[in-house]
């Protein structure tokens, strides 16, 4: 039957894949085809792969691999610096590459090359500088345009990025920090004006050649700040609120120390929050209705009175709510004012059977579930809690994450893992699964569910 289909519909059929990993990985062995459309899916964003491996496990091995095939796909001249700085990678085999892979890459992250570099290696960072520098040559030579552009000056280095206008003409994402050096903004803001998504991580040093970046763009969707310090990006607000009419999602990374959120509500048509570290700064959005907002995500809050309020004029569109720590009238509020949720991410205590069944009845379209439990839920709360769900009209089989901190989990009591086992079999439970805080870090468990 696919053979019969035309070489651009077969794409889009894979491109749906693009997700999930093993899935794609296996179309590369169906037949040439297939492996020449698979392969340049899986290098769209190469990044992204190693990015979760690296996160659970055979990083390593992963990091390797890149490198290694990304080492065979520079030139020989590049090959020739390396060599003459006593730079030796082997490549997966001594004959050319059977593509070209680099050319496939349509997210460039300086920081995913660096990283695959020092963890693949024990080099030196004058090594690393060398091998980056090459790479990134080769990346520019082979690429006519890109997508999306990650590139953090962590390193203590200058890291060469040559300006090449067409190359930046279609970029529509960028994350990057305040510190890189402002000719970097300067010439990007001369073709770069159709961003969709913009991230930026506040030093020390913001310049005001960023002001103009944000400023020239057209159809703003995507924002995230990281904000740690009272430091110059508060000069920015006025920019970045031009955008208000069209951001649909932000993200708000702060402390402590972050000033007033005030200015997040004239951003009306937000679709999608997140912050963490507010603190007591969530007091002034907790009387803003945002009509279309769908997705509210909250870390480390210390006054649930604020988001409560909130809750009042906004759950009512709400379709995922997660939140990072325990508060019971929170979870009654949910329960009261969220009656369309479709995910649910909080934390119950063993007393809060209650609010959970409360939360159950009144939420009639909820179909999965994620929660801490700070301690060992005992087996007649778990009977209780799936008898309740089997007996909701409408019925749709759950799916229940799991996190834990300690070694008290769900999974420490046997009668637990066979009233699991049950329910799974009475397909009342989709999916159940079971993550330890030493498998993902706690801020970005969220993000994670």
């Amino acid at each position: 039957m696919f053979s019969k289909l035309s070489t651009d519909c077969l794409h889009e059929i894979i491109a749906y894949l693009e997700e999930d990993k093993v899935a794609l990985h296996s179309c590369l062995l169906v037949n040439r085809l297939w492996c020449r459309i698979s392969v340049r899916i899986l290098w769209r964003n190469i990044w992204s792969i190693y990015e979760y491996t690296i996160t659970f496990k055979h990083g390593k091995r992963m990091a390797t691999a890149i490198l290694s095939t990304l080492i065979s796909c520079i030139p020989n001249e590049s090959k020739e610096i390396l060599h003459n700085n006593k730079i030796f990678i082997p490549t997966p085999t001594p004959n050319p590459p059977l593509f070209n892979y680099a050319s496939f890459c349509k997210v460039l992250s300086i920081n995913g090359i660096y990283k695959i570099i020092s963890i693949s290696l024990q080099f030196f960072k004058n090594k690393i500088f060398i091998i980056l520098k090459e790479m990134i040559k080769m990346f520019n030579n082979q690429i006519s345009s890109i997508k999306s552009l990650i590139y953090y000056d962590y390193y203590d280095m200058i890291i060469p990025f040559p300006y090449l206008p067409d190359y930046y003409k279609n970029l529509l994402e960028l994350r990057c920090n305040s510190n890189i050096n402002s000719e970097f903004f300067y010439k990007l803001s001369q073709t770069c004006h159709n961003l969709k998504s913009l991230t930026i991580e506040f030093d020390n040093n913001v310049s005001n050649v960023i002001k103009d970046l944000i400023s020239l763009q057209k159809n703003l969707k995507n924002l995230n700040l990281f904000v740690y310090e009272n430091n110059g990006w508060i000069n920015l607000l006025p920019f970045l609120s031009k955008h208000s009419n069209t951001v649909t999602k932000l993200h708000f990374y702060g402390n402590n120390y972050t000033l007033s959120l005030s200015f997040v509500a004239s951003f009306l048509n937000l679709k999608d929050i997140k912050f963490s570290y507010i603190d007591e700064n969530f007091k002034d959005l907790q009387h803003v209705t945002f009509p279309n907002l769908q997705i509210l995500k909250v870390l480390y809050r210390s006054k649930s009175d604020y988001i409560i309020n909130f809750l009042e004029n906004n759950g009512e569109n709400l379709k995922e709510c997660y939140f990072g720590e325990s508060n019971n009238d929170l979870n009654l509020s949910i329960a009261k004012f969220c009656p369309n949720l479709k995910k649910l991410f909080v934390e119950f205590n063993n007393d809060e059977i209650v609010t959970l069944i409360t939360l159950f009845n009144n939420c009639k379209y909820l179909e999965s579930i994620g929660s801490w439990f700070g301690r060992e839920l005992i087996p007649e709360n778990l009977e209780t809690f799936f008898l309740n769900w089997k007996n909701r009209i409408p019925l749709k089989p759950i799916n229940l994450i799991v996190f834990k901190n300690n070694d008290m989990g769900l999974e420490s009591n046997r009668e637990n893992l066979k009233i699991i086992e049950k329910y799974k079999n009475l397909n009342i439970i989709k999916k159940f699964k079971i993550r330890g805080i030493t498998d993902i870090e706690y801020e970005e468990v969220l993000d994670y569910y």
